[in-house]
C-alpha cells in the first residue's frame, strides 16, 4: 500500500489531499507526476524515521525525474538520511551531487560546513590540532559560501567565524 493511503496523523493526511489535488491540476507529464509522487512518500518516510522505505521512493523517484533543481532536492533529501545515520561522508557526495545541479542550494553547503566542523571537533578532542584546524578552515569555506547566497542565514556560523578569526566582514547585507 502506498504511504500516501497510509498516513495517519491530520498534517500528512492534509498534505497527501494537498498533493494529490496539486498533481490533478497541473498540466505536468504522468512520469513528472509519478516523480513528485515518489518524492512527497520518501519525504513522508523520512520524516517518520523509516529512512530505508524514504531511500526507496528517492531512488525512484530519481529514475523518473528529469528536471536537475528538482532532482538536487531529491540527492539532498537522501544526503540528509546518511547524515542522520553518522554516514557522512556518504552524505557528503549526495551534497555534492545535489550542489552540481542546483550550484546555489545553500543548505547542502550548510550540511557540508556541519560535518566538516563536527568531524574538526573529533580531531581536537583526539588531540590532532592540524587536522582540527583544516576541518574547521574547510567548514568556513562552506559556509562563507552558503552565506554569500543567502546572507541572512546561518547567524551562528557567521558568529562562530567572527569569534574565530575565519570571516572578515561583519555584515553580508
Amino acid at each position: 500500500m502506498p504511504r500516501s493511503q497510509r498516513n495517519d496523523n491530520f498534517i500528512d493526511k492534509s498534505f497527501t489531499v494537498m498533493a494529490d489535488m496539486i498533481l490533478k491540476l497541473l498540466p505536468a507529464k504522468q512520469r513528472e507526476k509519478e516523480a513528485f509522487a515518489y518524492y512527497r512518500d520518501g519525504m513522508s518516510a523520512q520524516a517518520d524515521g523509516e529512512y530505508a522505505e524514504a531511500m526507496e521512493n528517492y531512488r525512484e523517484a530519481l529514475t523518473l525525474e528529469d528536471d536537475p533543481y528538482d532532482k538536487s532536492y531529491i540527492l539532498y533529501n537522501m544526503g540528509l538520511i546518511h547524515a542522520s545515520n553518522g554516514e557522512h561522508d556518504k552524505a557528503m557526495e549526495y551534497y555534492r551531487e545535489a550542489l552540481d545541479l542546483n550550484p546555489r542550494m545553500c543548505q547542502a553547503l550548510n550540511n557540508m560546513a556541519v560535518i566538516h566542523h563536527y568531524k574538526g571537533e573529533q580531531a581536537e578532542a583526539s588531540g590532532d590540532a592540524d587536522a582540527a584546524e583544516n576541518l574547521y578552515n574547510e567548514a568556513a569555506r562552506y559556509w562563507m559560501e552558503a552565506i554569500n547566497i543567502a546572507p541572512n542565514n546561518y547567524i551562528e556560523a557567521q558568529n562562530w567565524m567572527k569569534n574565530t578569526g575565519r570571516l572578515k566582514v561583519d555584515s553580508f547585507y
